[in-house]
């Protein structure tokens, strides 16, 4: 465009060029100058009949409104504006060549898109907050659905788990069951992948505020996997877009070698938090049973697997097999309704196929007691078995066969059984006279040379049922013959449900059964013959809701539960077994302590862990771990203390779990430590690491566990 004499001044003409060149020409866009003939404060007349008195002489504009920029450089309306102003001011015209409808519109829908986010963002936060304040599932469920903006749920997933990582256990818990139950009906599976996968990517930030980040997330990771919201490859396919030494890599490594590669890992990571602490085995087979019987008289699909995803239990849909098995057992005309729901769940992935197999194992190994009660269960089951292969929701090569042993096969191991339950009652009543462990297990080795599980189970079930009806002693001999055998863990958990599953009929001769296999139970929780969660496994296996032997096994939690339960539980009959009756923790720390000083003198290896066996608490080896390494520290170096502890573990006398418990109980203790020798805590990191290399510590165990790790009393 032309800027002519006949449409400006020269005054203006000057000033115009005098910032054309001290400006940057990109800088100054044309159009913010109004030169157009059409201007309000441009008259054809004025200039004409005006031009040399007024425009020459005078410095004011002969129009009515004001000429002068406002303050800050900018006129206002009908004036020049600022010399200086840019095209950022004003926007393009459509039918300017320079415009493009594409920029436009792009420019606009980012900055919509951000803003929209923010906002997203800021609801979310507020969202979560009430929940935790409330845990309302269904009132947050709602709140989420009225946004509106399903495609950042991801960051509702990343806030979510982030905001419980900064509080207690009963929000995390919370978290994780807010997540379950959106998962799929609200969130779609990508969301979530995508959130947890931006978690792991801002761990390093994460773990700022939160330090205990790579644990806390690792659970949540494991949770997740469990109640099937991110496949097992989630592990495998982040850690390639992770960086090395990054903190998201740890919280991967965390996840599975320390929560889903542990034994019964559903079970532990469901009650990481205290979930389901209101609700027990028993609940949940009511429930399940009630879901079943309504679904059988409505034939709701639909309200039962809102049923089914209510009890938030995956890990135990096998009771739901069970259970719907039976159910047909006993009501033909309910055949055809629950194999479709079963059918029907197994397609739409709300039961996998592990717990349909496990269902149907479970229902097998029962099957000769179903038979009492059902004549034609076995033929029943088979043909239920038949159509589901044919269906495709089960695979009946990973079921053992029902009629596997022959009819004259099956007499001659049930003569087998019987030959062995009457000598095990008389090695058994022989120990209680003479407490000979050793002749015990030569015993048990010549009559069960092979090892069998089913008479490993009837030998713990004939020891303790024989002990109940004596006096303390041999109920403590009993213990620790249990404790001392190293039976396989599963054949010990067969023996006790054989056990409670009796204790109806056992409670008829002895009126203190409820009691004394409770105490049998945590007892064998507390010498480490059975983990806490094999609790859950023989409780699961209980189909009475009502019966004593339900009792028992909730009597044997509250007993572990109590304060001190470890030392009470120990002296509960005495403590110490045939070997010393009646001895106090203060007089095994004493013995362990004059132990270790003999040793120290030039003692024997082998006859110390003679010693050390004949305690028969092989549940307080840690004590011996703690005093052999509190003497390390305190003269420098003994490499025969040392030795000796290789010796213990490499022998199976002392078990990882102990060592871990011991190393544990010094660092415990490190602050009295360091006042007779100042250099304690550089000796025990030592001592630490050279423990990981001979393999007695998890290479996780690290040193200054102080506030991760609950302080034990006695290593309780």
């Amino acid at each position: 465009m032309e800027y002519t004499d006949g449409y400006m001044s020269n005054e203006h003409q000057e000033q115009l060029r005098s910032v054309s060149e001290s400006s940057d020409p990109s800088s100054v866009s044309p159009l913010a100058v109004c030169t157009s003939p059409k201007s309000p404060s441009w008259s054809p007349k004025d200039h004409q009949g005006k031009q040399g008195r007024h425009l020459k002489n005078e410095r004011n504009s002969h129009v009515q409104r004001d000429g002068r920029p406002k303050k800050g450089g900018c006129g206002g309306k009908g004036t020049w504006g600022g010399l200086l102003d840019t095209d950022n001011g004003c926007a393009i015209e459509p039918s300017d060549p320079n415009y493009s409808s594409n920029e436009v519109f792009s420019a606009q829908s980012t900055r919509k898109t951000a803003q929209q986010f923010n906002e997203y963002k800021k609801k979310v936060t507020v969202i979560l907050q009430e929940y935790f304040e409330n845990d309302d599932i269904s009132s947050t469920a709602s709140e989420l659905r009225e946004l509106g903006m399903p495609c950042y749920d991801f960051y509702f997933v990343k806030k979510l788990v982030s905001m419980a990582m900064d509080r207690h256990d009963k929000e995390k818990e919370m978290a994780a069951l807010l997540l379950s139950s959106l998962y799929v009906d609200l969130i779609a599976p990508d969301q979530v992948y995508e959130g947890f996968t931006k978690l792991l990517e801002s761990a390093d930030d994460l773990v700022v505020d939160i330090p205990d980040t790579v644990d806390v997330l690792a659970v949540f990771i494991a949770r997740a996997v469990v109640d099937d919201m991110l496949p097992p490859v989630f592990l495998v396919k982040v850690t390639a877009s992770l960086p090395e030494n990054s903190k998201g890599l740890e919280v991967i490594n965390k996840a599975k070698k320390s929560y889903l590669s542990a034994p019964l890992h559903a079970e532990v990571i469901e009650r990481r938090w205290g979930g389901s602490r209101n609700r027990t085995v028993e609940d949940v087979k009511g429930k399940i049973n009630n879901l079943l019987k309504e679904y059988v008289v409505s034939g709701d699909k639909k309200e039962a697997f809102r049923c089914v995803k209510d009890l938030n239990v995956p890990f135990f849909h096998h009771e739901i097999i069970k259970r719907a098995v039976i159910m047909i057992m006993e009501r033909k005309p309910a055949e055809s309704r629950l194999l479709d729901l079963l059918k029907t769940a197994a397609e739409e992935g709300l039961i996998n196929s592990s717990q349909i197999s496990k269902g149907f194992s479970r229902i097998i190994d029962s099957i000769d007691d179903l038979s009492l009660d059902i004549p034609n269960a076995k033929f029943i089951l088979q043909s239920l078995i038949s159509k589901a292969a044919s269906e495709g929701w089960l695979s009946a090569s990973s079921l053992k066969p029902i009629s596997s042993v022959q009819p004259g096969k099956q007499k001659a191991v049930e003569d087998d059984v019987k030959r062995f339950k009457t000598k095990a009652q008389s090695i058994i009543q022989e120990y209680f006279l003479n407490g000979d462990i050793v002749e015990v297990s030569s015993c048990l080795e010549s009559e069960n040379p092979s090892y069998s599980p089913e008479l490993n189970a009837n030998f713990i079930k004939k020891l303790i049922s024989l002990a109940m009806d004596r006096k303390k002693r041999e109920k403590e001999m009993a213990s620790v013959l249990l404790s001392s055998l190293c039976f396989p863990t599963e054949d010990v958990v067969s023996g006790f449900t054989m056990l409670i599953e009796s204790a109806d009929d056992t409670a008829l001769d002895i009126p203190a059964a409820v009691e004394d296999l409770a105490m049998f139970l945590a007892r064998a929780a507390v010498d480490e013959v059975l983990a806490p969660q094999h609790l859950e496994e023989i409780g699961s296996q209980l189909s009475e809701v009502n019966s004593i032997g339900n009792k028992v096994v909730q009597m044997a939690k509250s007993l572990l539960n109590a304060r001190l339960s470890g030392e009470r539980i120990l002296r509960c009959w005495g403590g110490g077994g045939s070997c010393s009756n009646g001895w106090s923790i203060d007089d095994v720390k004493d013995k362990i302590g004059k132990l270790l000083e003999e040793f120290e003198c030039g003692g024997d290896s082998r006859e110390a862990c003679r010693c050390i066996k004949e305690l028969g608490m092989p549940f307080f080896h840690h004590e011996v771990v703690k005093k052999a390494l509190v003497i390390i520290i305190e003269k420098k170096t003994d490499e025969r203390l040392w030795n000796l502890l290789r010796d213990c573990f490499n022998t199976g006398l002392v078990t990882m779990n102990q060592m871990i418990k011991g190393f544990m109980r010094v660092e415990e203790s490190m602050d009295d430590l360091v006042l007779d020798v100042p250099d304690a805590r550089t000796k025990y990191k030592h001592y630490v690491e050279r423990a990981k290399m001979e393999g007695w510590l998890d290479s996780t165990f690290t040193v200054n566990r102080a506030g991760q790790q609950q302080p034990m009393e006695n290593g309780f």
